[in-house]
């Protein structure tokens, strides 16, 4: 109140002489505090309701992929028939082990969403330690026939991306968003 009365001893006139200035009746406040709008308090209410902030994502590593060197492509066309035949599918990895007696060889334990799993091996490990594939979604063409690796029948091909790095082959699982369902079909 005492910020007001200065407010006003400064004003031409009288204090007491003002209950109205220029016509708005006098509150004892010169500046009369605002009620917020309904929408800020809908997104004030939002903001409380809401989780705390997801940590920040690490910056996006860029590559330099200029001194790699990928397979030309095929020149001989495949007509879409053929194509089609391949089936490729989403797979959810349930285990993932290093086959005994090999040094490349991996053995996943899939489920394609048929409700059996699927065994497949893959000449990966120098790539990739089990532990870290367990619970990924990769890819893998499940129509080909069977096929006997160090005594284990292998039943499809997970799809890998391969290139030449430095004069070394560089190779990534394909893997996907672990939202894929099991036994998606990809087109």
């Amino acid at each position: 109140m005492k910020q007001y009365k200065n407010i006003m001893a400064q004003l031409p006139g009288n204090a007491e002489d003002m209950g109205t200035c220029g016509g708005i009746q006098s509150t004892g406040f010169l500046f009369p505090t605002m009620k917020p709008l309904a929408s800020d308090n809908a997104a004030k209410a939002a903001a409380k309701a809401a989780p705390a902030a997801a940590p920040a994502e690490k910056p996006v590593e860029k590559i330099d992929f200029s001194n790699m060197k990928i397979e030309p492509l095929f020149e001989e066309m495949v007509d879409f028939e053929t194509f089609s035949k391949s089936d490729f599918r989403a797979v959810k990895i349930k285990e993932c082990s290093a086959v005994p007696k090999s040094k490349k060889l991996l053995k996943f334990v899939l489920d394609d969403g048929t409700g059996t799993d699927r065994v497949i091996l893959s000449g990966i490990h120098e790539y990739y330690e089990p532990e870290q594939l367990v619970g990924k979604t990769a890819i893998a063409i499940v129509n080909l026939p069977p096929r006997k690796m160090m005594g284990i029948d292998s039943c499809g091909m997970l799809i890998s991306a391969v290139h030449e790095e430095d004069g070394h082959e560089g190779l990534n699982l394909l893997m996907v968003d672990d939202r894929i369902p099991a036994g998606a079909k990809l087109y």
